[in-house]
């Protein structure tokens, strides 16, 4: 026979341990910020409880301070995608230093911290760079084509079809459709039991 303080305690036990079990997801969102659409994926990311990760580019940066502010004071992870979405590889190791380097300070000037992040645009990082620029590179593992397509089920389906447990998940917060599908994305996969943390937690933890 069980007491009813063990009952409870019993089921205290099980939801620590379901929480416990949560498999991890990371949503990131690259080419921000966009003076519509990021303010919108804020307010999902916001209705939704969740935080995310945003590589924003410097020239974006500079044209919108007031959302990037807002980005870090809503929790969200705020990472560097360079200035202008070039191809560092295709730069001179000065010239890739100088994008990455400009929007770091960007940043900083803004949220008062330098970021430790960096997504290379193209996922294609300056090999020389490692020794110049002390940030971690953060690829993903589900790309949603969300800028290609811009086609609300297929950027949903891409990801409920690929995702797995500590994948990142690659989208960009600057199309209608993006917003859309993130939230779809978000409420189904919490219903799967995933739980959404910055990338820092999937690549560290």
């Amino acid at each position: 026979r069980i007491s009813l303080n063990q009952g409870v305690l019993t089921t205290a036990r099980i939801q620590e341990n379901a929480q416990e079990e949560k498999k991890k997801v990371a949503l990131t969102f690259d080419d921000g910020p966009h003076p519509q659409f990021t303010p919108e994926m804020l307010e999902v990311l916001q209705e939704c409880d969740v935080p995310a990760t945003f590589f924003l580019l410097g020239e974006e940066v500079e044209k919108y301070p007031e959302i990037v502010k807002q980005i870090q004071e809503d929790g969200h992870l705020i990472g560097n995608h360079s200035y202008k979405h070039e191809q560092l590889s295709k730069l001179t190791m000065e010239q890739a230093c100088a994008q990455v380097n400009r929007t770091n300070k960007l940043i900083c000037d803004i949220t008062g911290t330098y970021t430790s992040y960096v997504r290379p645009p193209f996922g294609d990082w300056h090999e020389k760079l490692d020794c110049q620029i002390n940030m971690v590179e953060v690829l993903w593992d589900v790309d949603t084509l969300d800028w290609s397509s811009q086609n609300h089920a297929g950027i949903v389906n891409k990801v409920l079809k690929n995702v797995k447990e500590n994948d990142i998940i690659l989208m960009h917060d600057g199309y209608e459709t993006s917003v859309t599908a993130a939230k779809e994305i978000i409420e189904t996969l919490q219903k799967q039991g995933y739980e959404f943390v910055t990338v820092d937690e999937i690549l560290f933890d």
